[in-house]
């Protein structure tokens, strides 16, 4: 005899945040390829052109490891799109400056990045588009906004 099945008494959360969030990336990760960057690059590209950050705090604002971050500033150097500077404000710092052309790629990445997010809106009538962008903000910024310590962290999403 098997056992049953425990009936769901709530919709599955995780499952639904994780297929979505998978299927946003991998849309993204299409799109940004056209041009030749990844979503790490354009995010790098963009949080440095809003205000001068070191390596580290665009790797905090970007989430990604310290291995990750200078894989992606190793690319963005390599295709000329930024450099390592010494900061203006502390001789000891060094920050990630883009260049022109980087900052012009930056201008058509966030353009496919805010295409994409239309496109994957787009099915939605516009109160609910409203109503979904305003409960992840309230998730993100309350109930879900900082993750749990566990003795066995939760592995993150491929990207």
């Amino acid at each position: 005899m098997t056992a049953m099945a425990p009936s769901r008494t709530e919709p599955d959360l995780s499952y639904l945040l994780d297929h979505t969030g998978h299927v946003l990336r991998t849309r993204m990760a299409a799109a940004l390829d056209e041009i030749g960057l990844t979503a790490r690059m354009h995010c790098v590209l963009v949080h440095a052109l809003e205000e001068e950050r070191t390596q580290a705090q665009l790797a905090e604002l970007g989430d990604m490891d310290k291995t990750t971050m200078v894989v992606t500033v190793d690319a963005l150097e390599k295709a000329g799109l930024a450099e390592r500077r010494p900061s203006s404000t502390d001789r000891r710092a060094r920050i990630i400056a883009v260049t022109d052309k980087g900052a012009a790629l930056a201008v058509e990445s966030t353009r496919i990045v805010d295409e994409v997010h239309a496109g994957a809106l787009a099915s939605l009538p516009p109160t609910d588009r409203e109503a979904l962008l305003r409960t992840l903000r309230l998730l993100t910024e309350d109930a879900l906004a900082i993750p749990s310590e566990s003795p066995r962290p939760a592995r993150r999403a491929r990207q």
